[in-house]
């Protein structure tokens, strides 16, 4: 064993035959790893690891949506911002772009992930919380575990764990720890429209923190994933976003029609598979969203499609969401 596997399951060892194997032939001058992130679907679909380890794309889609659900629940018990899940989240879906799940325990490298992003971020929290709370969520169903985690060897066992978690998930990222997100150029664009800014604004937030499960971060620039958020919003909420003569909203983005349609398709496959409406600005009646919707042309930003916009829905997992202030 390269890293180390407790003897004891319930401890979540780490295990990876080859911590800094990448699955991308993309490689900078000096063999350094390429600072880009950004890959398409297809590659990160079929050279994933764990294709390779026998997981297939529906388990591995389910995995990420899981570690992804730990760690919106870990981050807030920790009282951390909705910035620093997402900055974890980012981080745990970097990490398995390089990796395999067959051989890295993902509640272990999720909590180390929230660990890191907490120091990136600037809302670092005590190593003894991150571990004792982590312990206590992964076992949760485990009346004895709280109890478990404040013994001793129990505890130093598992700071440990974390501790070796840490050093392979930085040489995994190549110690690159920077990250963006597409709230500031989502609150920043919308601040300029003069419409339905708060609906539109709260929406378009929904849809972003609920992208955060799937692997747009790996293909689109946040200021795109940004711009597709909006998009669906404005769609759900029928408002009509604005164009000054020549130039409509989303050019503003830098996005291309193909790439904002790619985004919201992909951000409305999440609440196909969930068989849920899409994110709530008000009421509680769900009607599920037909499969895909059409990118605007140059023309009309919000072209008439045929594509009916759902009544606004609950969906889990949105209540302790920071809410956006434009």
């Amino acid at each position: 064993m390269d890293i180390m596997q407790t003897s004891d399951s319930s401890h979540h060892g780490i295990v990876e035959n080859n911590p800094y194997k990448i699955p991308y032939d993309k490689h900078v001058e000096g063999g350094q790893l390429d600072a880009s992130w950004y890959f398409s679907r297809k590659e990160i679909e079929e050279n994933s690891l764990s294709r390779r380890d026998g997981i297939d794309l529906k388990k591995e889609s389910y995995l990420r949506k899981s570690y992804c659900t730990f760690l919106q629940d870990f981050g807030m018990r920790l009282k951390v911002p909705q910035v620093t899940i997402a900055t974890a989240i980012v981080f745990c879906h970097r990490f398995f772009l390089r990796q395999s799940h067959a051989k890295n325990d993902r509640q272990i490298i999720a909590t180390v992930c929230m660990f890191l992003a907490g120091k990136v971020e600037e809302t670092p929290r005590p190593l003894k919380d991150v571990v004792l709370i982590s312990y206590e969520i992964i076992h949760k169903k485990d009346p004895a575990a709280v109890a478990r985690i404040k013994q001793k060897e129990v505890y130093e066992q598992q700071k440990k764990l974390l501790l070796i978690g840490e050093r392979l998930v930085l040489v995994t990222l190549g110690f690159d720890m920077n990250v963006h997100h597409p709230y500031k150029p989502l609150v920043e664009a919308i601040k300029k429209f003069k419409v339905a800014q708060n609906a539109l604004a709260q929406v378009a937030w929904n849809f972003v923190n609920d992208g955060l499960r799937t692997s747009l971060c790996l293909q689109f620039k946040p200021h795109h994933i940004a711009a597709g958020a909006i998009f669906l919003a404005a769609k759900f909420l029928k408002v009509k976003l604005p164009a000054d003569g020549e130039k409509v909203w989303w050019q503003e983005f830098d996005v291309t029609p193909r790439q904002l349609e790619e985004v919201s398709n992909q951000m409305l496959e999440l609440y196909e598979q969930n068989r849920v409406g899409p994110p709530p600005s008000q009421g509680n009646d769900t009607e599920r969203s037909s499969a895909s919707v059409r990118a605007p042309v140059k023309e009309e930003p919000l072209a008439n499609e045929s594509h009916q916009a759902p009544r606004q829905s609950s969906i889990p997992g949105h209540h302790g969401y920071d809410h956006p202030h434009p």
